[in-house]
């Protein structure tokens, strides 16, 4: 527990005094010593005692004690559950052994609850109405997607949820890795062999027992913040009013009538959400005016203003930029010359014109005219939908759709859901798996005009006994951010029923598993684990699942929800089967927020290892290896061709593109399917990359993102932006460069001075120059001269460079054109002088001080006022105007000058030279060069940069940034969220469904294949084929990417061309491997005929310079060709087997 948490209280009305007196003696003497309490919350009796060494229940009764013995104080924190007594129970039965405990602290609404967070600069924000303190380490890249005050609501919201099936379980774990304040699990029915197909928190031998009550522990231990609570009796009035939100799952339609009206008697809100084989669906009441505070979660617009035209409304961006607004969106002003009266005006409501112009109204039609410049900023006006009730929605259903391919299918699963639940109370079972008679009842049970197709109806009473992981997965990653929603009023909620279908994943005839041919005996119950999957896709093909052979890359966010998919479905759990993964980070922090294989005593571990380890937990019969290596050229002597061929697809759950697009090569390459998804925040996509069928994850490329352009960054900014990325290079230019240049001195001289040779003097200057600061004229003897450095740093950045940029453009400057040079994007600075007792000034010099101290190997002063002593001590020399300045207005200036460096004075350059050559090197320390590290808040990283970009932001009046925002822009940080992770990676497994077979990969049909994009944010939903791959032609063959040509060696380069040519019928012109050419129709003629005389493999050795690992069987080679026409033509790469 974390030794911020709150107080303990124990409340045991029933335990022997004693015992209480006991516990609570031991509790003080450990708040006094400073020692962790073992019990987390408000302890009190659990329906069940449970075995603290491996948190499964012991018994299934309610006892009147609990025994404590178990519990040591050097034992992890534990958490308790709590047995509401019941009031208005559905079923009538009054509970009378039950003990009663206090409500969680919901309160019904969040609307004031954004005023009570605390902002700070800080990793911490404390919300004092509870006395909650926010891990914002923790919860980091939650933050950047929901932002903070969302995250608040969070901390102060209360959930039940009912249910904990498959998909109730997939709520509850993201709900509490989200930081839910209070989450109540709730169950009444016992766990089954049919669920531990899909809920991965439930075990064989759970067999039997409640299974709200036998997953308790493994979601509590998720996330040590949250207060996770069991209740196992019926629902009743009285706990779903003590809610926020109220979850159902896995409940008759009776059930859901009843809470709807509860939830609508005490203004709670309602989410129902289900699923049956490839069938689910989602359902929210919000009640009434439910407010909604951002509609979309983005980032709010903010631009600069061309002009304001007051008569019109309309105004104008500058240098018509792209102002991304919608209509009926708001905004505001500032920094407008002119139109007294506008700037920091109430929200404005507009109406787009287009692209870079929008209008107001006549909101400045009585102001004085508009003179020049200013900014606008979209603002987030919250506003208010009204949701009908569950029995008027049901009755009047309003759809969003999940596949647009499928229009009409909304209204037919509405009807095929109501006859399903209609079916079941009547029979008291679920339709059998391919029973024809059960389907034919549950057709008798559909109601209403609705036309639906017998195909239809059989398929979904087919369904109606699955339980697939993978789906659950997608729609209780979809439910809990909806669950999120309707607790921070944060992003636009779906009203109301969302019906997902994934019958594309079922076999069709060009596999060995024809979904179509499975008969009743195929999907038979055997007392497995499996029974729930093999209802869907029956025995046969569950055992092909068991032999599967897959990589997956990465074990992150995606990379854990892929493994728990996987084990869960059955794959590589028999005899031959075997998951690789390989992943080289360790664990932090910032990961346990959404990385749920990991826990805090995980924490700086290989994330590959515990990842593998932790998934067996799941099902001990997944058979899996972990490996901690990077996939590049650079290690294909371990993910070598034995290697690949043994696979029968690769699963990428990576973080950056360059890494996709070498997995994506390699497949290629092996002809091998490949999964691929990412997300940022809200958002996500999957993408499918088969053989022979589909374009590859390199065949499109996105548009580059747009850089800030040097002028700007140097010395013109205007945005917060740009001052933190210009602080994340000085972190470069001051701790990490002088480092790595003075060591590769200092390792070797004469190869430095070879290497420093070849390049242009200007380079040389600057470099020997950095070196000689580094060695000789900079370099500190003690802690003070690294102080006394960081304040002539601050005094050269803040001051000098400023007065000398002012002195070069004073404040009234015009251009040629006698417009005013300070307008427009370029705001005019002014100089800071050093004040210790403002936070960013000392904040820069202390960290800079101790970052100089740490690359030099000296201990720093940390004592402020000791930094401040030593930095008032120096006295900066007068500024004086340097002549002959030319500071870059444009972009092609700044290259400009770039390009020419600092002079080419050769006697400047064997000045340096002679400076360096009297040093001994062999009596020098090697430097520490500092490698950003942005989630370590020990290191002074953060500080240094946060204090410099906000020093820089103050020089031009731009707003500062707190540590939070600064260290998503410098540390170039992907927003993330566990409930975008969970849908895509429940999307990536539908689509592993698709490419089993018995034999091989089977040839699927495009269109069952499914490219999908989510944004939870708007419940926005599609998916499409993927893109076939492009078809190309030379002569009369035709070929795609997936073809080669394949030549068998040992041969000489003269063998080799007769058989390529005799192959393609074309003529080889050049052939290169890489960035050797191995041959080329130039050649001289004895240096031709030498080289068709050598073989291939000593060839490419030869120009390579290395010599070929005995792992390597094939070369790749890229052929020039020319038709008998001696028209250049394109043919396919050539595989060469060595």
């Amino acid at each position: 527990m974390n030794s911020r948490a709150s107080k303990v209280i124990l409340k045991w009305e029933i335990v022997e005094s004693s015992l209480m007196t006991s516990v609570i003696e031991q509790q003080q003497q450990n708040a006094t010593s400073g020692a962790t309490s073992p019990i987390k919350s408000a302890a009190t009796i659990q329906p069940s005692a449970f075995n603290q060494n491996n948190a499964t229940p012991i018994t299934n009764t309610v006892s009147p004690k609990v025994r404590l013995d178990s519990l040591g104080a050097d034992q992890p924190p534990t958490k308790r559950a709590k047995v509401f007594e019941q009031e208005n129970v559905l079923s009538g039965v009054q509970q009378s052994d039950k003990i009663e405990v206090d409500p969680p602290v919901g309160n019904g609404t969040n609307s004031q609850q954004q005023q009570n967070s605390q902002k700070n600069n800080g990793n911490n924000m404390s919300d004092e109405k509870n006395g909650d303190v926010l891990d914002k380490n923790l919860y980091s890249r939650q933050i950047y997607t929901l932002g903070e005050s969302a995250m608040v609501n969070l901390r102060t919201a209360s959930v039940l949820i009912s249910g904990l099936g498959s998909v109730g379980v997939e709520i509850a774990k993201n709900l509490i890795l989200g930081g839910v304040r209070h989450v109540t699990i709730h169950d009444t029915k016992t766990t089954e062999w049919l669920d531990l197909s899909a809920q991965y928190y439930l075990r064989e031998d759970d067999i039997g027992k409640n299974r709200a009550s036998a997953c308790y522990e493994r979601l509590a231990e998720l996330n040590d913040s949250v207060n996770v609570e069991v209740s196992i009796d019926d629902l009743s009035e009285h706990l779903v009013q003590r809610f926020d939100l109220v979850v159902l799952t896995d409940t008759n339609r009776s059930v859901q009538i009843q809470v709807s009206k509860w939830t609508r008697a005490h203004s709670r809100r309602l989410l129902v959400a289900d699923a049956r084989g490839v069938f689910s669906y989602i359902f929210n009441d919000f009640g009434e005016n439910f407010r909604i505070d951002d509609g979309t979660g983005e980032q709010v617009r903010e631009f600069f203003i061309e002009h304001i035209d007051r008569a019109t409304g309309e105004v104008t961006t500058l240098e018509n930029l792209f102002h991304g607004l919608e209509d009926g969106d708001y905004v505001t002003f500032s920094e407008v010359k002119g139109l007294d009266g506008i700037n920091g005006i109430e929200p404005i409501k507009i109406v787009v014109k287009n692209a870079f112009k929008f209008n107001i109204g006549k909101v400045a039609e009585n102001f004085p005219d508009y003179i020049e410049g200013g900014r606008c900023r979209q603002v987030k006006v919250p506003h208010h939908v009204t949701y009908k009730t569950f029995e008027e929605s049901f009755a009047d259903p309003e759809f969003v759709i999940w596949d647009y391919a499928k229009f009409d299918y909304p209204p037919q699963l509405h009807a095929l859901w109501t006859a399903l639940y209609s079916f079941e109370e009547k029979y008291g079972r679920r339709p059998a798996p391919r029973s024809t008679s059960d389907a034919a009842l549950l057709k008798q049970e559909l109601k209403g005009d609705v036309e639906i197709s017998e195909n239809l109806i059989q398929l979904f009473a087919f369904q109606a006994s699955g339980n697939l992981v993978t789906v659950s997965s997608v729609v209780g990653g979809i439910a809990a951010q909806e669950a999120m929603k309707a607790v921070t009023h944060h992003m636009t909620p779906l009203k109301q029923w969302m019906y997902l279908d994934h019958v594309e994943a079922l076999p069709g005839d060009w596999t060995s598993f024809d979904n179509e041919k499975l008969t009743e005996a195929d999907c038979q119950p055997r007392q497995s684990r499996y029974d729930g999957q093999a209802a869907i896709f029956g025995w046969p093909y569950q055992e092909t699942l068991f032999k599967q052979r897959w990589f997956v890359v990465g074990a992150g966010a995606i990379g854990c929800e892929l493994l728990k998919n996987m084990a869960m479905m059955g794959l590589a759990c028999g005899e031959g089967g075997l998951i690789k993964i390989t992943d080289m980070d360790q664990i932090e922090i910032s990961n346990l927020n959404r990385q749920f294989l990991f826990r805090k005593k995980d924490v700086g571990m290989k994330k590959s290892e515990c990842a593998a380890r932790a998934v067996t937990s799941f099902n001990s019969d997944v058979r899996i290896q972990s490996l901690a290596e990077r996939v590049g050229a650079d290690t294909e002597n371990i993910f070598t061709d034995e290697f690949f061929d043994e696979l029968n697809g690769v699963a990428n759950a990576l973080d950056n593109v360059d890494a996709r697009r070498y997995m994506d090569r390699r497949c290629v390459y092996y002809r091998l399917p490949l999964l691929e998804s990412g997300t940022m925040g809200t958002k996500g996509n999957t993408q499918v990359v088969y053989p022979y069928l589909t374009e590859s994850y390199s065949s499109s490329v996105d548009p580059p993102e747009k850089e800030i352009p040097v002028c700007t960054l140097k010395n013109f900014p205007n945005e917060i932006q740009h001052t933190i990325t210009w602080a994340r290079e000085q972190f470069e230019t001051f701790f990490a460069q002088p480092g790595e240049v003075a060591n590769k001195f200092l390792q070797d001289e004469r190869q430095f001075n070879e290497h420093v040779e070849k390049l242009a003097i200007g380079q040389r200057i600057q470099i020997l120059e950095q070196v000689k600061d580094a060695l000789i004229d900079g370099r500190p003897s003690n802690a003070e001269d690294c102080i006394k450095w960081a304040r002539q740093q601050f005094q050269e950045l803040y001051h000098n460079n400023i007065a000398q940029m002012l002195h070069s453009f004073p404040p009234e400057q015009l251009t040629d054109q006698g417009a005013k040079f300070w307008s427009g994007a370029k705001r005019c600075p002014h100089v800071l002088n050093f004040d210790p007792s403002k936070d960013e000034h000392f904040n820069f010099v202390y960290a800079a001080s101790i970052l100089r101290a740490e690359m030099y190997g000296i201990q720093p002063i940390l004592e402020r006022e000791e930094v401040i002593r030593v930095a008032l001590s120096v006295t900066p020399e007068p500024f004086k105007p340097k002549v002959g300045v030319k500071i870059a207005v444009t972009e092609a200036e700044a290259k400009e000058q770039a390009e020419s460096g600092l002079g080419d004075d050769d006697a400047v350059v064997e000045a340096l030279k002679l400076k360096l050559a009297r040093l001994n090197v062999k009596t020098l320390q090697k430097l520490n060069c500092i490698d950003f590290e942005k989630d370590d808040d020990s290191n002074h990283h953060m500080e240094f940069i946060t204090g410099a970009s906000n020093l820089r932001a103050e020089n031009y009046d731009i707003q500062p940034a707190d540590r939070m925002k600064t260290k998503q822009i410098a540390g170039k940080i992907i927003p993330a969220i566990a409930t975008t992770t969970a849908a895509v990676a429940g999307l990536v497994c539908v689509e592993l469904y698709k490419v089993i077979d018995a034999s091989g990969i089977p040839k699927v049909p495009l269109d069952r294949f499914k490219n999908t994009f989510i944004n939870l944010s708007l419940s926005f939903f599609s998916s499409a084929e993927p893109i076939a791959a492009p078809k190309k032609k030379y002569l009369e063959k035709e070929f795609t990417l997936w073809d080669r040509i394949d030549i068998t060696g040992p041969l000489t380069m003269e063998k080799f061309i007769e058989d390529l040519q005799r192959q393609t019928g074309c003529e080889l012109s050049m052939l290169s491997a890489g960035a050797c050419l191995l041959y080329s129709f130039f050649m001289p003629p004895a240096k031709r005929t030498t080289r068709l005389a050598t073989g291939v493999r000593e060839v490419f050795e030869e120009l390579s310079k290395k010599k070929l690992d005995d792992t390597v069987r094939y070369i790749v080679l890229e052929p020039m060709m020319n038709d008998p026409n001696d028209e250049d033509v394109e043919v396919p790469y050539i595989r060469y087997a060595l």
